[in-house]
């Protein structure tokens, strides 16, 4: 692992090792497992792109069976969040009494959290939780439950394990965190 790494304009110092995330994504699963264990063929929706090392980390280690399904939502530019959401590839199939687990990357502000939750609602789910493997409790500035969180975190703009600064840094094994 590099203890630092340039990206585009900035420079970015290791803050989680990979051994500390997929102890986290662990706990996680475990959790989900003991809550999910009864319930019949639970949707994992996946958030792209940031999600996608996380979900394939968590859907290996979930001892139920599951059907697995990607949406595609926008609210970053650069470094910061837009505010605005745009859903870019949604759900085909019917959920409809169906048990929802969305899995994102990180949950910042929560307007694209917000708005997914209350878009899946409408689809009449039997339940929807969300699972993040970083939650920004000071930044989350809205009322959806984040039941499965693998990490909290401060403020911090990160990248890696699906994270990126304007499209680089997602293939990255460890998370790195701005220092200029």
């Amino acid at each position: 692992m590099k203890e630092t790494i340039q990206l585009h304009d900035r420079k970015f110092k290791i803050m989680i090792p990979a051994e500390e995330i997929d102890r986290a994504v662990t706990a996680v699963a475990e959790r989900i497992n003991r809550d999910y264990a009864e319930r019949e063929t639970p949707i994992f929706l996946g958030v792209l792109n940031g999600s996608f090392m996380f979900f394939s980390d968590l859907i290996k280690k979930v001892e139920f069976m599951n059907e697995i399904s990607f949406v595609k939502l926008a609210s970053y530019a650069g470094t910061a969040s837009t505010g605005e959401v745009q859903q870019l590839i949604g759900l085909n199939n019917s959920i409809e009494g169906r048990h929802i687990i969305i899995v994102e990357d990180i949950v910042d502000t929560g307007e694209s959290i917000d708005h997914m939750y209350h878009t899946l609602l409408e689809k009449n789910p039997a339940s929807v939780e969300v699972c993040t493997l970083f939650f920004k409790p000071n930044s989350y500035r809205k009322e959806v439950p984040i039941k499965y969180r693998a990490m909290e975190i401060g403020n911090e703009f990160i990248v890696g394990y699906g994270l990126d600064y304007d499209q680089l840094g997602r293939s990255l094994k460890d998370i790195y965190v701005v220092t200029e």
